[in-house]
């Protein structure tokens, strides 16, 4: 590893870190968000959700109607714009395909700490862009294609129903959105609750990573165990079980692969899923993640139980 790649990698992990502890993982009540595509009709149904759920949505951004107001909330050209009028510090971004990349890279530009992008469709071509234009600045980014991120309670910035999250002390990393809310349901229906749960998305090239994520969770003293959910395709639940085990298992992980009976070479669902290599089918990432020590389910109606039974 050069010295170039090593100090960048270094800041990564410091950024990563610094994060986690200063917004108690990512978003919380004192989150100014920002909403990318605030007057379309996606970007109007999910803010108006966020703020009924008491999300701290500061404004939003829609280029050409800059001083109007909707939902009650400045309307923006730029974001850089916003940032300067809100001190907005999360974004959420609504924007369509063609013009979402652009999008998320102004958001870093501006200085946006947390992008959390929930557009789907977005060409690989481009997220190879944004992946580098972002690991480069001061910025976090989730997603694209994903449910987004909530702290129960304190704030919801995404597209996930937020009456299924109860606050509670169990986290939740998840490619898959309506997995993510069984997941929660399973947990509350325990007697349980959850700390923060956050949906990374589906598609081949994403911000952050399932290990990524599951760091931010580890390193949070608001979260006793976590629960991860992954899918065929590609290796991040490999690498971040592989993770878990290098820093002793520090907290139980209840882990659950989906599309155990997917035939190798065909997408499923998402984009990323897609069985391409030895480690990319549900059974070999299952059989990694319990030799690393996580506790692995077959189904995900058994979540909620195995996380009460792994917590005493």
């Amino acid at each position: 590893m050069g010295p170039v790649l090593f100090v960048g990698r270094f800041i990564l992990i410091f950024l990563y870190a610094s994060i986690a502890k200063l917004m108690s993982v990512l978003v919380n009540k004192n989150s100014r968000v920002l909403v990318q595509g605030f007057t379309g009709s996606e970007g109007t149904f999910h803010a108006g959700q966020m703020i009924e759920y008491g999300t701290n949505v500061v404004g939003g951004v829609t280029p050409g109607k800059g001083g109007t107001e909707h939902l009650g909330r400045p309307v923006f050209d730029t974001v850089q714009e916003a940032v300067k009028k809100t001190g907005a510090d999360v974004s959420i971004i609504f924007v369509p395909p063609a013009f979402a990349a652009d999008a998320i890279m102004e958001a870093a530009d501006a200085g946006i700490r947390v992008i959390v992008t929930i557009t789907e469709g977005i060409p690989v071509k481009d997220m190879m862009t944004v992946k580098k234009y972002v690991s480069q600045r001061n910025t976090i980014l989730i997603g694209p294609n994903c449910p987004g991120v909530i702290t129960p309670g304190e704030a919801k910035v995404g597209i996930m129903p937020g009456f299924v999250f109860k606050k509670g002390r169990v986290g939740v990393v998840s490619k898959s959105g309506t997995l993510t809310y069984e997941a929660a349901d399973q947990i509350v229906k325990a007697g349980l609750g959850i700390s923060t749960a956050i949906g990374i998305g589906g598609d081949p090239i994403i911000g952050t990573s399932t290990q990524q994520a599951v760091e931010m969770l580890m390193n949070d003293d608001e979260t006793d165990a976590i629960v991860m959910i992954g899918e065929i395709g590609g290796n991040y639940e490999p690498v971040a079980a592989r993770w878990v085990k290098e820093n002793g298992n520090r907290k139980p992980v209840v882990g659950f692969i989906a599309g155990q009976t997917a035939p190798p070479g065909r997408r499923m669902g998402h984009a990323g899923a897609i069985i391409g290599g030895a480690e990319d089918t549900a059974a070999a990432k299952m059989k990694i993640m319990r030799e690393c020590g996580l506790h692995v389910v077959e189904s995900p109606a058994d979540i909620g139980e195995t996380v009460k039974k792994v917590l005493g």
